[in-house]
């Protein structure tokens, strides 16, 4: 049996057509999920579910998002292939058929539904909001090593298993759910295919609701999710990234202080130094665990960030005395310092990744 699950918001208008085109699905299980709508979806939902015995409906009493919908349907669902279909008519529900012939034939775990795969005559709306998908898509190819052409598609279609093993692991409330659940896909190393789909876009006015801050958090989601287990030169990238905001946080905090503040000493030290160092320390700490590693992955919140510390500390001694000894050696000043945090940049990446962000690696 197939179950397609319906995260439904103010859908009240297209509601009814989009649950009786999934109908004409055979043995199929239809899940509404009314996120707390304030049209009249939840009275159109009612009705279907008086119509028609293979629809259920569950309903939050809080608008959570269409994450939070999607996992309550998830868990209810009692098909053997679970599937998501948005409430507008965007998508063909017809069109599972399609998407079930691999994982019928024994090929894939997961199907996604690709509105970029073939060449088709379509409604022209957004570009930017197709040229978003397509970066966020890129975006999520280089940190999960899939080489799909649609991360941020509606039509993901499950085993059961595969999507039961991922559930309890799924946080995002909201659109980010998309990538998060492409990031836990590639990381049950499930067999993912890719079919093509017809898409006609609705408008803005029409009730799309997804829009550019929707986008940034895509964006944060594809690396939190998903950069903990990317390739080495992906991780080394968005290690390079962290470092960088984190020198020119310490720069501009420093300029402030010393510009318009006249700051004590601090055991000795400069006052601004010393609170520029920390502010850039601790904002780097914060970036690793956002947008890189796992937070947690192995030590408490505060072993992680002691054991952090102590890497500071022991990679600040071995930046001096590496410039030393460059120096020593006859090498400029300048060459010397730029070697020495060369080899600090690296030396610091293996520490966090091994030592103070650890993760058993999957052979």
């Amino acid at each position: 049996m197939l179950t397609l699950v319906i995260p439904c918001y103010n859908e009240g208008r297209s509601l009814k057509a989009c649950v009786e085109r999934c109908l004409e699905l055979k043995d199929v299980e239809i899940i509404i999920v009314d996120d707390c709508s304030t049209d009249n979806s939840l009275a159109v939902a009612k009705e279907l579910v008086h119509k028609y015995s293979e629809v259920r409906l569950i309903k939050h009493e809080v608008n959570k998002g269409k994450g939070a919908a999607l996992r309550t349907g998830f868990a209810e669902a009692k098909g053997d292939y679970i599937g998501i279909q948005d409430g507008d008519l965007e998508y063909n529900p017809l069109q599972y058929t399609e998407l079930l012939q691999p994982i019928l034939e024994d090929k894939a775990d997961v199907v996604f539904g690709s509105r970029y795969l073939r060449p088709s005559s379509h409604r022209v709306l957004y570009f930017w909001h197709t040229y978003m998908n397509k970066a966020l898509t890129i975006a999520s190819n280089t940190c999960t090593n899939l080489d799909i052409t649609d991360m941020e598609t509606c039509y993901k279609l499950f085993r059961r298993k595969t999507l039961l093993s991922i559930l309890p692991k799924l946080k995002e409330n909201r659109f980010g759910i998309e990538p998060e659940l492409t990031a836990r896909i590639a990381q049950s190393k499930a067999r993912v295919y890719e079919c093509a789909i017809d898409y006609q876009p609705r408008s803005y006015e029409e009730g799309k609701k997804i829009g550019w801050k929707d986008g940034v958090r895509a964006l944060y989601c594809v690396l939190h999710y998903s950069a903990h287990t990317a390739p080495l030169p992906m991780q080394l990238l968005l290690y390079f990234f962290i470092g960088s905001v984190s020198l020119l946080s310490n720069v501009a905090v420093f300029t402030v202080l010393h510009s318009f503040f006249e700051l004590p000493s601090i055991l000795g030290l400069n006052a601004d130094v010393v609170i520029a160092y920390v502010f850039s320390t601790l904002l780097n700490y914060l970036l690793c665990i956002a947008i890189l590693f796992r937070h947690k992955a192995r030590w408490s919140s505060g072993g992680e960030f002691a054991i952090y510390l102590m890497g500071v500390i022991v990679m600040g001694f071995a930046d001096y005395w590496l410039m030393l000894a460059f120096y020593a050696m006859g090498v400029p000043a300048v060459i010397s310092k730029t070697l020495a945090a060369s080899l600090g940049f690296i030396l610091n990446f293996v520490l966090r990744r091994n030592i103070v962000f650890p993760e058993k690696r999957k052979s």
